[in-house]
């Protein structure tokens, strides 16, 4: 079970019923800088449960569907962590900001991050009010749990921390870093299937290639997700190009 395992310059802590979940953190690229100063450390709700049948949820005042998770549990749990180490307490919610780029770098200039991870109807609202510091959202679309929202924040702020990545140029060069999607990318062998990769590519000539990802880059952004567009500050030369291209009914 991940109980504390070592990792960069910034203290993860997560409220959980399912700790055995975070286990999938061993593998893949963050993995390998689990021998730097600070941890990833999960905190079981259940073992502050009310009573001995581990109950950690209610029915709803009011009525409603399904369970919600009592405040006290969560309390108790929270303060397992000492104030000093708990940093910015976020709620894994629906209802919560939608994650973006953005937030993932504001949040990775933190020095720590206590997340908590939700089940059943969601969390009893009393909690969220005096302890939760922000509520965010990975996505529309509701989950069984936050666990695995909480597995993609802390995997998406990783990225963004020195040394987890061999090569930081690719963090800077990933889709959304700069407000725009990649664009295509390829491989060997040169030809796939009577498809070849594109002879500029081929080419050796870094200015052509340089000029072509960007181009790609702007006209992928373009054609699946417009509305990402609106939101970068585009050059004239990027503006000229999606011009002569809607003029000429390419896009």
């Amino acid at each position: 079970m991940l109980t504390g395992i070592k990792l960069f310059d910034m203290r993860f802590n997560v409220l959980t019923i399912f700790p055995e979940i975070f286990n999938v953190l061993e593998y893949g690229v963050i993995s390998k800088t689990f021998d730097n100063n600070n941890s990833i450390k999960c905190y079981d709700i259940r073992k502050n449960a009310i009573n001995k049948h581990g109950q950690i949820d209610g029915k709803l005042y009011g009525g409603g569907e399904g369970m919600l998770m009592m405040p006290q549990p969560l309390k108790d749990t929270l303060f397992e962590i000492p104030e000093s180490e708990r940093g910015h307490v976020v709620y894994l919610s629906p209802q919560g900001t939608r994650l973006t780029q953005d937030k993932i770098i504001d949040l990775s200039s933190m020095q720590a991050l206590t997340i908590l991870c939700g089940r059943y109807e969601g969390v009893d609202q009393r909690f969220i009010d005096k302890y939760v510091d922000e509520e965010i959202s990975v996505g529309d679309f509701v989950m069984s749990g936050g666990e695995y929202p909480a597995i993609c924040l802390i995997d998406a702020i990783a990225r963004n921390l020195p040394g987890t990545v061999g090569n930081e140029d690719s963090v800077k060069n990933d889709s959304f870093s700069n407000g725009l999607l990649k664009g295509p990318a390829y491989t060997r062998p040169e030809i796939f299937e009577d498809d070849q990769v594109p002879d500029v590519l081929l080419s050796g000539n870094h200015s052509r290639i340089s000029e072509w990802k960007a181009n790609k880059s702007l006209i992928q952004t373009y054609l699946r997700r417009p509305d990402l567009i609106n939101k970068v500050k585009l050059t004239k030369k990027q503006k000229k190009l999606l011009e002569e291209l809607e003029s000429k009914d390419i896009l």
